[in-house]
């Protein structure tokens, strides 16, 4: 028989809360026979959430009780400080105390990154720990990092984002040596900022398959599987990406909406706008990780419905039969980036 996984969801967490978390776990438990769910939040509100539903607390769905809730807009230092029985706090403590293999939560990314650094601390030779994703590219899904968790990087910390992302898409893709790419702002070697020029130096010397810098649009059009970039150009790159997958949707709503014939032509188009849409859907990708923890934590984004939260918690099903941290452990030592950052470096 299969090694259950158990995963402890912030069922209190994002903007939609119960309404999301509980029937995107119940779905997944139904799809997943080994998979075991820690509900993690307010047990009257969570058993009268299960009254509905075919579900209540049993040998593979259980309730861990947590009096408070991390707001979305709360101060990261307040949140660690102040809610140590939030529903946040509770299920990245399950981690740590290995009651549970991973965490999923839709809840504030500031606080769960101070949470999940502050109780699982990093892997030997890790300074920070990045957020990364699997954006939607023409060739194959590209992963990135980092998306937001650190704004100013140096040369080292891009390699160790490099090794991480590695590790990452080795595990979840099966591809033995990614293509690992550092964004910048041209292809040619003389391009880019001291940094992402040490940067390259360090991993052009380094086993990964470094195959050198992409621009913007080379993140969706080249043929790479990890991109390398500091949390402040990775959150503007995302967030350009899902506006412009929006704009494209709204545009050629408007087009298609614009008198008889246009209906009509989108009519006979439905076929192919409707694999377009799910191509570029965001739902789907839903689901960051963030890497260099001694310990799997899944951000889901905070406006998710049911459909992406389930993603979400089926990346951490993925990251937990893989066993990415201790992947990531070995690839570090590999790398000789096992050990701390010392002031010369």
């Amino acid at each position: 028989m299969a090694q259950p996984i158990v995963l402890a969801v912030d069922a209190m967490s994002g903007d939609h809360g119960l309404s999301v978390t509980v029937p995107a776990a119940l779905s997944c438990l139904e799809r997943h026979k080994k998979l075991h769910i820690v509900l993690v939040g307010d047990q009257v509100r969570l058993r009268a959430c299960l009254l509905d539903t075919a579900w209540q607390v049993g040998k593979r769905l259980s309730i861990q009780h947590a009096s408070q809730v991390v707001a979305m807009d709360e101060p990261p230092s307040r949140a660690l400080r102040h809610k140590k029985d939030s529903s946040m706090r509770v299920a990245v403590d399950l981690v740590k105390s290995g009651q549970v293999n991973a965490a999923v939560s839709a809840g504030n990314t500031g606080a769960l990154m101070a949470t999940a650094r502050f109780v699982l601390k990093t892997l030997p030779g890790i300074d920070r720990p990045a957020i990364v994703s699997a954006l939607p590219a023409v060739l194959h899904p590209v992963h990135m990092l980092d998306l937001g968790a650190n704004a100013e990087c140096n040369a080292e910390q891009l390699v160790q984002f490099a090794v991480m992302g590695s590790a990452l898409v080795t595990a979840v893709r099966g591809i033995d040596k990614p293509r690992v790419a550092l964004l910048n702002i041209g292809a040619e070697e003389i391009k880019g900022n001291d940094t992402i020029k040490a940067a390259a130096t360090r991993l052009q010397a380094s086993a990964l398959n470094y195959v050198g810098f992409v621009e913007g649009d080379g993140v969706f059009l080249s043929d790479v599987d990890v991109v390398v970039c500091d949390g402040f150009v990775g959150n503007v790159a995302l967030k350009t990406g899902e506006g412009i997958a929006k704009l494209i949707r709204q545009f050629m709503r408007e087009e298609f909406e614009r008198n008889v014939i246009t209906r009509a032509g989108a009519m006979a188009s439905m076929p192919a706008l409707k694999a377009l849409s799910r191509r570029i859907d965001p739902r789907r990708y839903n689901g960051a990780s963030f890497v260099g923890l001694q310990g799997i934590v899944i951000k889901s984004h905070g406006g998710a419905d049911a459909l992406a939260f389930d993603n979400a918690i089926e990346m951490a099903l993925r990251e937990v039969e893989k066993n990415v941290p201790a992947r990531i452990a070995r690839l570090l030592v590999s790398a000789g980036l096992d050990q701390p950052l010392s002031p010369a470096r």
